[in-house]
């Protein structure tokens, strides 16, 4: 169970974030980048990347404007996850906020206390798999539907697969209140995708249509923003440049994830009694 003492929020600007970890310290990104240069490795003052696998150049010039506004929800733990794909959206999105924290609550985000108060859920879609609690409605059908859905906020949650989980599961009463579960095809049964087979994934996926942040708003921008494709197109183009650097630095596929292969196991052998 999350209390409010365990939340961290974050309000973000594309160059410098403040953390506020509840004890009345603070730390910009801006300082992690001087400490990143005083140890003598080059970081991106834009992307945040190491320098060797800048993806600047695939990045656009000018922010893409968008009539949704997407809030990504990220868990602390990403704020050191080297892989993270939230930087892309964030340098290529003129409406993307990230708010760090491990739920979605009252007096988190000021736009959706605006939405919790309208209670319509018309207002907002956020991005997950349906669960036996909660069902979602694919991507495809919101692309087959006649007239396309309009959302004025697209969430996305960042972090592992299970800490997504967790996450959504604490935000459920709140946004339950006025948005609508969306979700791109995934298949549980089946093993997800590796770098080495995916122009697109940096990792082992746990399951069979899971992909990253990055790309999953993409997808949905795609689908629900006037001109999206060009927006999704742009997105994928980043993306598909930060892959591409990040190959060059491994030297075997990735496995699959242990934890997730004995849940899986498990889950199989318990099927057979």
């Amino acid at each position: 169970m999350l209390n409010d003492t365990e939340d961290h929020q974050v309000l973000i600007a594309v160059a410098v974030v403040m953390i506020d970890d509840g004890k009345g310290s603070s730390e910009s990104m801006f300082d992690c980048w001087v400490d990143g240069a005083s140890s003598g490795r080059s970081i991106c003052g834009k992307c945040n990347r190491p320098s060797s696998v800048c993806i600047c150049s695939a990045l656009p010039d000018t922010l893409i404007d968008t009539a949704t506004k997407i809030i990504i929800v990220q868990h602390p733990h990403q704020l050191q996850n080297p892989l993270c794909t939230v930087p892309i959206l964030t340098n290529t999105l003129r409406n993307a906020t990230v708010i760090v924290a491990r739920r979605l609550r009252l007096g988190v985000s000021p736009l959706l206390d605006s939405l919790y108060h309208t209670q319509s859920q018309s207002k907002a879609a956020y991005l997950f798999p349906p669960t036996k609690q909660s069902s979602s409605t694919p991507l495809s059908d919101l692309r087959n539907a006649c007239p396309l859905p309009r959302f004025e906020v697209l969430i996305a949650f960042d972090g592992t697969w299970n800490h997504a989980r967790e996450m959504v599961a604490a935000s459920m009463e709140f946004l339950s209140a006025f948005s609508v579960r969306v979700c791109l095809e995934c298949d549980e049964r089946a093993e997800g995708k590796s770098m080495y087979e995916s122009e697109l994934i940096l990792r082992k996926e746990p399951y069979q249509g899971c992909v990253s942040t990055a790309e999953a708003v993409a997808r949905v921008l795609g689908v629900i923003e006037p001109g999206g494709m060009e927006t999704e197109s742009q997105l994928v183009h980043a993306l598909g440049q930060m892959v591409k650097l990040q190959k060059g630095f491994l030297n075997k596929p990735a496995h699959r994830r242990p934890k997730l292969e004995k849940k899986n196991k498990k889950g199989k052998t318990e099927n057979l009694h």
